[in-house]
C-alpha cells in the first residue's frame, strides 16, 4: 500500500475508494468479467427465469433494511 495511502483519516480513505470507483463505473465496459463471473451470472438468470417468484423486489428489500436500522 502507498504511504500516502496510510497517512489519510480513514473517512479520507473511504472517500479515495468511493471516488476511485465512481471513474471505473463510468466506463463499465473496460471492466474485466471473468468466465467464472459470466456463468454465475447465466445460472442466476436462468434460476430466475425457471422460478421468478422467488425474486424480491428491490423496494422490499430497501424496507427491510431501514426496519434493521
Amino acid at each position: 500500500m502507498d504511504p500516502s495511502f496510510e497517512q489519510l483519516s480513514t473517512a479520507e480513505q473511504i472517500q479515495l475508494v468511493q471516488d476511485l470507483w465512481d471513474r471505473i463505473a463510468q466506463r463499465p465496459e473496460l471492466v474485466p468479467v471473468s468466465d467464472e463471473m459470466k456463468a454465475e451470472l447465466d445460472r442466476r438468470v436462468a434460476a430466475h427465469r425457471a422460478d421468478p417468484s422467488s425474486a424480491i423486489p428491490w423496494e422490499q428489500v430497501k424496507a427491510e433494511l431501514r426496519r434493521r436500522r
